[in-house]
């Protein structure tokens, strides 16, 4: 047991020596982050007064999603 608790406190040691020094910071993902950032903007929505051929295509993908 007593080599278990010696083998267990160097792991710790050695993980909180390699959180110190930024062994597990990532450098990656901010200077990825802008690529990634923007939402979906949804269309606006169109009048209803006047129909286009932009109205149908709507119709049509939404009647074959569901």
């Amino acid at each position: 047991m007593g080599v278990t608790v010696v083998l267990a406190g160097l792991f710790l040691y050695l993980f909180f020596r390699n959180v110190k020094t930024g062994q597990y910071d990532d450098t990656y993902t901010p200077s990825v982050r802008m690529l990634f950032d923007d939402e979906l903007v949804k269309d606006a929505p169109t009048n209803k007064n006047t129909t286009t051929d932009d109205d149908e295509s709507v119709k049509i993908k939404l009647t074959k999603n569901q």
